[in-house]
């Protein structure tokens, strides 16, 4: 089982039966594509206020234009997220946000977070996102855009390149599936993220972060919507994630 904590940047999710075993999400750390505010690349904002319950088993947050509530499950935490447009323009179809997964510890210039070895991952051997012919290592800084809308996000880089390539440089690898692993294997533990609806998938930062995009638009004034996501903490494999994912979100 799993218990739930809370942080200065979200909330955090730790494997009861091991204190050392924890991820933590930071929501949310970057906008993209005219999502919560115009342009095509933005910091988020993560200073939402979080409620936690007394027995760890649920968080929850409102702060517009956002709410999420998180609940423990056997496997990990359930997330639903619900977003409304309070803008005066429509989100395009490929307006997002995106959280921040990481496994803890010290940041400069940020408050130091209980590190958890079993899930750090500094040579980048066993993190994983889902390719055209399933699971697929994450390596380096790339993004991998969602297959089914690469086309319409290639249409808005500028000779093949976006405001945020530098950093995040553009893979020919697309993501097909809204999921990304991280393994253990010496420890026997797995985490990760999912949601239903996702623009990309890309790690590997500073705080050797996991950031798979949540998929907003197409949105117009005044409308919501509500996407429903997981974080993954349990004692199994990769393999053993991408199975629980497919049954969780078929």
């Amino acid at each position: 089982m799993t218990r739930l904590t809370l942080w200065p940047r979200g909330f955090g999710l730790r494997a009861a039966a091991r204190e050392d075993v924890a991820l933590y999400v930071w929501f949310y750390e970057w906008t993209l594509w005219d999502a919560i505010r115009p342009g095509p690349h933005s910091r988020g904002a993560w200073d939402h206020p979080w409620q936690l319950s007394p027995a760890g088993d649920r968080a929850a947050m409102s702060s517009p234009p956002f709410s999420l509530e998180a609940a423990t499950v056997a496997d990990g935490a359930d997330l639903r997220l619900t977003v409304a447009n309070e803008t005066d323009y429509a989100w395009p179809e490929v307006a997002g946000i995106i959280p921040c997964l990481n496994p803890g510890g010290p940041l400069e210039g940020e408050p130091e977070i209980p590190v958890s070895e079993p899930l750090l991952d500094e040579a980048h051997a066993h993190t994983y996102f889902v390719g055209e012919r399933g699971l697929d290592r994450l390596e380096a800084r790339e993004i991998h855009f969602n297959h089914d809308l690469r086309a319409r996000i290639d249409d808005l880089a500028d000779d093949g390149a976006f405001v945020f390539s530098d950093k995040w440089p553009t893979s020919d690898k697309d993501a097909y599936a809204g999921l990304i692993i991280r393994e253990a294997p010496e420890a026997g533990w797995v985490g990760g993220i999912a949601w239903e609806r996702y623009l990309s998938a890309q790690g590997h930062n500073p705080w050797r972060c996991m950031h798979l995009s949540v998929h907003l638009g197409p949105l117009a004034p005044g409308e919501t919507r509500t996407v429903r996501g997981k974080v993954y903490l349990f004692e199994g494999t990769k393999d053993d994630c991408l199975s629980h994912y497919r049954a969780d979100f078929a």
